[in-house]
């Protein structure tokens, strides 16, 4: 059997069924609109209902076409097991699945707890799973190739500090799209793997660094450095469609990423500076949580 190489490639959205989870905020959203506004016929799921009504009538009142939207907690086998099946028994199977929702806790070893690595691990890489077991067979069986997209992280890339637990989802995406890229191409599936930097989304307001205080002045000074230099959800989503229309396994949201993996590829020496530096940056922009909790105590 023959192994085609562009069958898959999803040039262009007009007409093609494209579903993505995590549509109701951040990147999803961002990516939703733009889909529709390129004329893709949106099937769309995130975990708040009441938010992803409110994106499907966004997406409508400009033009676009959603033809389902149902809220789902990804991290649920059953769950989107059963949607699937809804799915693809009222719609067929899909051209494109996006696996974008996700979530993000940091701290370090000793603040993070074992159900913060557990639930990053059921959202970030059961999620993804499951969305992959659901709807990828179907594509299969349809015979039309498609595409597939599955969101990471600069943290699935590189030793971002206080990252460990973010990173285990984040490399678990990568460690299966790596795989998958080959295993799909006969099918005339492609994969892409998307790998933002800093994004400027209302994560950023939310996020969960496990003992810290997040309303200290250190901590907001972090934060507001972040939004410095983070792009905008409308940046990413033109940075992920572009990407996967050109068929592309890296997609990168920002170049400051796209350089610290080229370093770590080429110059290894200077990644390892590099992440040095990072780290020792954000030990003393944050207060250790060690040293927080003895300060409790006491």
């Amino acid at each position: 059997m023959g192994l085609p190489s562009r069958r898959g490639r999803v040039r262009d959205l007009r007409g093609r069924k494209v579903f993505l989870t995590g549509a109701a905020s951040g990147i999803g959203r961002a990516v939703a609109l733009r889909a529709g506004r390129l004329g893709a016929v949106l099937h769309l799921t995130d975990i708040r209902a009441d938010a992803l009504a409110r994106v499907v009538t966004e997406i409508e009142s400009t033009g676009g076409t959603v033809a389902f939207a149902e809220a789902v907690d990804v991290a649920d086998h059953d769950a989107v097991g059963r949607l699937g099946q809804r799915l693809t028994g009222g719609h067929g199977a899909m051209d494109v699945v996006m696996n974008i929702a996700g979530i993000s806790i940091w701290g370090t070893v000793r603040s993070l707890e074992h159900h913060q690595w557990r639930r990053l691990v059921d959202v970030n890489l059961m999620g993804p799973i499951h969305v992959i077991e659901a709807l990828v067979p179907p594509m299969i069986d349809s015979g039309r190739g498609g595409q597939l997209v599955n969101v990471a992280s600069a943290a699935g890339i590189i030793g971002m500090p206080w990252h460990a637990a973010y990173s285990a989802s984040k490399f678990g995406v990568r460690g299966v799209s790596e795989v998958l890229r080959f295993d799909l191409r006969r099918h005339g599936i492609g994969v892409s793997l998307v790998c933002p930097g800093a994004v400027a989304t209302p994560l950023t307001d939310t996020i969960d660094v496990a003992g810290v205080d997040k309303h200290s002045r250190a901590f907001q000074r972090a934060q507001a450095a972040f939004r410095k230099h983070a792009v905008t959800p409308d940046q990413a989503a033109v940075a992920i469609l572009d990407g996967m229309r050109r068929g592309r396994y890296w997609i990168y949201t920002s170049t400051d990423i796209r350089l610290a993996h080229a370093l770590q590829r080429h110059l290894p020496f200077a990644y390892v500076g590099l992440m040095r530096l990072m780290n020792w940056g954000a030990n003393k922009a944050l207060p250790a949580v060690a040293e927080a909790r003895q300060a409790d105590a006491a």
